[in-house]
C-alpha cells in the first residue's frame, strides 16, 4: 500500500496511474497522522512553491513531513516537493519551506536559456543509487522555471545534478528519503523503472561517494504529436485534421482514428509530449460530463509522457446552471490528467484588454492559472497569418523583411493574429500577442501557422525566428511539416525548443521515430 500526498495540487492522477500500473494499490492521505504512518510516501508537487506551502500549512502537513524527513522514513518527493525540503524560494519571497535542506531556491536566469526548462534532460549522479541501476544515462522530463544550487552546506544530500545553463540538483536523497527535480510519472519507461525500484524496494539506498561525471548534461528537443479532437457528424469523438483549417472532406469530418487509441500510438512510437486541442465547443455538456475530461482520464492510465488541453478553458456556465471561472475549468483538467494548459482565441481577446490600459488585472484566465500552477502549466496557442505591406511604414505593427514575396511583389510583411479556428483576423500582431502573454505569466507559446497549415512544405521559418527573439519563454514550432528534414531545418535554423505535427503522424506518412533518427544524423539532441 502507498500514501499519496495529495493537498489539492494539479495533475496528481498521472502518480496515482503510474503506481496502479506498477500493481500497487493507493491510498491517499486524509489527516496529518497519515503522513507518520505511511509505509510508503509518495508527496507530488505541482505549482506555485507559495501555494504549495500555504496548502500545506492549511491542512497541517508541515511539521508531520519534517518529522517523518527527520525520522528517515520511505519517501519519494518530485518536482515542486523537492524545492519544499530547502528554507524557500524566490518564487514566493516570505514563505518558509520545510527548511530540512540549508539554501534557498533560485530564479533560472533567461536569455540565452528560455524559462522555464521544459523537456527531457540528462542526470550526473553524485552518489550510486538503487533507484538509478542498470539505466543511469537516460533522460528525464523536467519543468520547472526554479532551481537548488549545490553548495557545501547542501552537498551531503545531492544525489544527482543536471545542467540547464548552470548546474543545479535534480536528485536528493539522504537514508530512505529521496526527491528529485523532474517528473518520473511523466519520464516514460525510464521514469516508470525508477518509480518502481523505489515502490517495490526496502527503502534502503545503495549509497558510495562518486564523483560526478564530466560532461554537462543537455536537454533535447522535443517532438509532440498533436491531436485536433471534434465530433463528426454522427456525434462520435474523432481526431481528425484540417486543410488550413477545414476539416471536411466530400462534406464529411475526417476521421483519423479515436483520440484515446491515437495518443496510446503514438506514446508507444516515442513522442515525448501529446496535445490535444480540443476543436469543438462542448459547451453544452456540465462540466462533469465534459468529453475532453473522459480522454484525459483515459489516456493517463497508459501514457506517461506530459498531456496538454487546448480548447474551451474558459469561464462558462453549464446546462445545470452551475458557473465555473476559467481557474475552475482548468482545474478540473488538470485533475482529469492535465500537465498543461493551452489557451487560444480568449488569449488574444486578453491581449486587446491588456493593451488599452497597460495594465495586468489579475482576472484573464493566464494570470489565473499562472499564479496557481505555475507559468509552465500555461501554453499560448496562436494561430497568426501573413498579411503583406510594401514598406514597414504601411502599418505600425512589427514587421519581417521577407524572402517569400506577396501577391504584389511585397517585400514585408506582419503575422496577424486569428481567432475563431482562422476565420477572423485581429488588429493585433504575434508579437504583442506573445510579449504580453508572457508578461502575463504564460510559460510557452505554441506557434501555427495558418499559411502553412496543411501544406507539408515545412514549418514558416520566419515566423518562428520573429516570435523567439521576442520571448524567453519556450516556443513550440508547428504547422507545415512534410517530412523528417524539416524538423531537422527548424532545429538547425531557429532555437525553439519543440516542434510539433499533426497530420503527417496521423497518416502514418511520417512515423515519430523516422524524425529522431533524422535528428540523431543531425547531431541533434533527443530523447
Amino acid at each position: 500500500m502507498i500514501t499519496l500526498l495529495d493537498y489539492g495540487a494539479g495533475n496528481i492522477r498521472s502518480v496515482k496511474n503510474a503506481i496502479s500500473l506498477l500493481g500497487f494499490e493507493v491510498k491517499t492521505v486524509e489527516k496529518p497522522q497519515d503522513i507518520i504512518d505511511a509505509e510508503k510516501l509518495v508527496f507530488p508537487g505541482v505549482g506555485n512553491f507559495g501555494q504549495v506551502m500555504n496548502r500545506l500549512q492549511r491542512d497541517g502537513f508541515v511539521e508531520p513531513l519534517i518529522q517523518r524527513i527527520n525520522e528517515d522514513r520511505p519517501m519519494l518527493g518530485i518536482c515542486v516537493a523537492l524545492q519544499t525540503f530547502f528554507e524557500g524560494s524566490e518564487e514566493s519571497l516570505g514563505a518558509k519551506g520545510l527548511g530540512v535542506i540549508p539554501g534557498m531556491v533560485r530564479k533560472f536566469s533567461a536569455k540565452p536559456l528560455s524559462v522555464p526548462q521544459i523537456g527531457w534532460n540528462g542526470v550526473k549522479l553524485h552518489k550510486e543509487s538503487a533507484l538509478f541501476d542498470g539505466y543511469y544515462g537516460e533522460k528525464f522530463y523536467f519543468v520547472h522555471s526554479f532551481y537548488a544550487a549545490p553548495s557545501n552546506e547542501n552537498r551531503d544530500w545531492i544525489l544527482a545534478t543536471s545542467d540547464y545553463g548552470s548546474e543545479f540538483i535534480s536528485g536528493v536523497s539522504r537514508g530512505n528519503v529521496t526527491a528529485f527535480q523532474f517528473h518520473p510519472e511523466k519520464s516514460g519507461n525510464a521514469g516508470l523503472r525508477l518509480l518502481e525500484k523505489f515502490l517495490q524496494g526496502d527503502g534502503t539506498a545503495i549509497h558510495i561517494e562518486k564523483r560526478p561525471e564530466d560532461y554537462t548534461t543537455k536537454i533535447a528537443k522535443r517532438i509532440i504529436a498533436c491531436l485536433d479532437v471534434r465530433t463528426n457528424d454522427q456525434g462520435d469523438l474523432v481526431v481528425t485534421k484540417g486543410d488550413q483549417y477545414d476539416v471536411r472532406e466530400k462534406g464529411e469530418v475526417r476521421n483519423l482514428g479515436k483520440p484515446v487509441e491515437v495518443a496510446k500510438r503514438y506514446y508507444d512510437e516515442g513522442a515525448d509530449e501529446i496535445t490535444f486541442l480540443n476543436i469543438t465547443g462542448f459547451r453544452d455538456f456540465p462540466m462533469k460530463d465534459q468529453p475532453m475530461l473522459e480522454v484525459l482520464e483515459r489516456t493517463s492510465q497508459n501514457v506517461f509522457v506530459p498531456l496538454t488541453i487546448g480548447g474551451g478553458i474558459r469561464e462558462f456556465t453549464d446546462t445545470d446552471g452551475r458557473h465555473y471561472t476559467a481557474l475552475e475549468v482548468a482545474s478540473e483538467y488538470f485533475r482529469s490528467g492535465a500537465d498543461k494548459i493551452s489557451i487560444g482565441s480568449d488569449s488574444v481577446m486578453t491581449v486587446e484588454e491588456y493593451l488599452k490600459t497597460g495594465k495586468k488585472t489579475g482576472k484573464s484566465a493566464i494570470e489565473q492559472i499562472s499564479m496557481a500552477y505555475g507559468a509552465q502549466a500555461v501554453v499560448i496557442s496562436v494561430d497568426p497569418r501573413r498579411v503583406y505591406v510594401k514598406s514597414p511604414d504601411d502599418t505600425a505593427h512589427s514587421v519581417v523583411k521577407t524572402s517569400v514575396p506577396g501577391p504584389q511583389q511585397e517585400e514585408y510583411c506582419w503575422f496577424q493574429c486569428t481567432v475563431k479556428g482562422g476565420r477572423e483576423g485581429r488588429d493585433i500582431d504575434v508579437i504583442q500577442l506573445v510579449t504580453v502573454c508572457e508578461a502575463l505569466g504564460a510559460g510557452e507559446i505554441l506557434l501555427n501557422c495558418i499559411d502553412k497549415d496543411g501544406t507539408n512544405s515545412g514549418y514558416d521559418l520566419e515566423l518562428i525566428n520573429h516570435v523567439k527573439a521576442a520571448v524567453t519563454i519556450p516556443v513550440i514550432a508547428s504547422s507545415g511539416a512534410g517530412k523528417a528534414d524539416h524538423f531537422v531545418e527548424v532545429f538547425q535554423k531557429s532555437s525553439v525548443e519543440a516542434a510539433l505535427a499533426a497530420g503527417i503522424f496521423h497518416r502514418k506518412e511520417v512515423p515519430i521515430a523516422e524524425v529522431k533518427v533524422a535528428l540523431k544524423d543531425a547531431h541533434i539532441e533527443t530523447r
